[in-house]
Parts: C-alpha cells; sequence; structure tokens
C-alpha cells in the first residue's frame, strides 16, 4: 500500500471512529456535552426548574428529592412530587433551564414498581415514553401515540434502562413549517427508531408547549428545554447529559 493510500486509509478509520454510536447504560459525556444532572442537589437547583404550564400546583424549591441508587454506587434522581400523586401529569414535571434545538441526548433512567409512569420531553413537546407493562405506542420506548418500540428491549423494573437519542428540530421558511421534527433513538443500545419525523405534540396544554396550539399540531418555531414527567410514580434518573447539534441535513441516524 502506498503511503497516500495508506494515510488516506487511517484518516477513514479514525473518521469512522470519531462518529461511531457509543450508546447505552453507563455511556459517558460526549465532548462538548451540558452534563445536567450529576447526582448532586447544586445540579438539580441550577440547571432546572419546574414546568410552569396550565396545571402546575407544586412550588419551587423542587421537590423531586436526591436519594441513594438502590442498584450502584451514587446519587440518583426520583420524579416523585406529592402533588402528582394519582397520575396528575403536568403539576410538578421539571424542565432544564437552557433551551435547546438540534442536540444529542443520553439519560439513564429505572422503574421501581410494576406500572411506573414518567416520560422524556424532547423540546418540552415531544414524548419519549416511560411506562412499565405497556408496550403499544403509549408505552415503554414508543414515540408517544406515534411509534411503538420494539419488544424485549426494556430491561424491566429496578435496572437501569437508558436512552440515547439525536433529535432535529423542525424546520421553519417564513414562519411556516417546512420540516418536521426528526428524531432516532435507542434503547439500551439497540436502535428502536429511526429518523421518525414527529407529527404533533400529545397529550394538550398540561403535556408541554404548543400541546394546546391547533391541538398540538401548530408547533412553533422556538427551542425549548429538556423536561422530565412527575406523573406520581417513583423512577430514578442518572446520567443525564445533552450535547447542543447544528443538523443542516434532516438526518438524525446515527
Amino acid at each position: 500500500m502506498g503511503v497516500m493510500k495508506l494515510v488516506t486509509f487511517i484518516l477513514l478509520g479514525l473518521s469512522a471512529a470519531a462518529f461511531s454510536a457509543e450508546v447505552g447504560v453507563g455511556t459517558k459525556p460526549a465532548e462538548g456535552a451540558d452534563v445536567l444532572f450529576d447526582g448532586t442537589r447544586k445540579s438539580l437547583d441550577t440547571l432546572w426548574t419546574y414546568w410552569q404550564g396550565p396545571n402546575f400546583a407544586s412550588a419551587l424549591p423542587i421537590k423531586w428529592k436526591i436519594v441513594a441508587d438502590p442498584v450502584d454506587k451514587g446519587e440518583v434522581l426520583m420524579s416523585f412530587d406529592p402533588v402528582s400523586d394519582g397520575g396528575k401529569y403536568g403539576t410538578a414535571d421539571i424542565v432544564t433551564q437552557k433551551a435547546y434545538g438540534d442536540f444529542r441526548l443520553h439519560l439513564e433512567f429505572l422503574v421501581m414498581k410494576p406500572g411506573g409512569n414518567s416520560g422524556v420531553y424532547l423540546q418540552n413537546r415531544f414524548e419519549m415514553q416511560i411506562f412499565d407493562g405497556d408496550e403499544t405506542t403509549h408505552g415503554m420506548g414508543a414515540i408517544i401515540n406515534e411509534e411503538a418500540a420494539p419488544q424485549g428491549v426494556y430491561l424491566g423494573v429496578g435496572k437501569w434502562n437508558a436512552y440515547d437519542i439525536q433529535f432535529r428540530a423542525a424546520r421553519f421558511k417564513d414562519g411556516k413549517r417546512v420540516e418536521q421534527p426528526l428524531v432516532t433513538v435507542y434503547l439500551n443500545g439497540q436502535k428502536i427508531h429511526k429518523e421518525h419525523a414527529i407529527q404533533q405534540v400529545w397529550g394538550g396544554p398540561n403535556s408541554g408547549v404548543d400541546g394546546g396550539n391547533d391541538g398540538g399540531k401548530g408547533i412553533t418555531d422556538s427551542p425549548q428545554g429538556l423536561k422530565l414527567q412527575s406523573e406520581g410514580h417513583d423512577i430514578r434518573f442518572r446520567n443525564i447529559w445533552i450535547k447542543p447539534l447544528a443538523l443542516e441535513k434532516p438526518v438524525t441516524d446515527f
């Protein structure tokens, strides 16, 4: 092999390695990522706040607790807020104070009891479901009400699971949406959704930004924070980080 061919081969190899996907439980923050929760109360109080939507019923400081990891060492975030008991979603959800457009997200979650329910809201609009015991488009791993996850990928109650998500925000021209939001999702290292074009915000105005706008179809042109849902259940979170991106092409696969 000639010198130039060898150099080209090495560079191509490095390029491939640089863009390879590191996914699954324990994935470390990518270079340039914002670490949104590091196990400390400080990270919760300085980087997050309550989403004060139409059904908001709690009050600062955030009532979610920092508790011991029930499986491994360290401290984790517990989703329960008393005002959301009984499934009252939108009453005590937390959202990042920083807004995001396109991004790569990593988040680990643990369901403590059967039937545990929460959600991860991309741009405080589009829900990636956390719901033990449901395998429909409303169940675990689903892009809510649009696409169910393959069965057998979720590890079950009492075990850490990981979402790895690459998201491209909706695109607008002259005030009109010309491209749908696009998402690729891994659950526990397995790709479960590839470049899904999200159709709308589901769940009404209590669900998230634009939920009450034209029945959820009126997506507006604004970056928003990452939101975690409190729905009266005990879901634990850890290792949450997000890397802002600028995805020029409508591609989210990684």
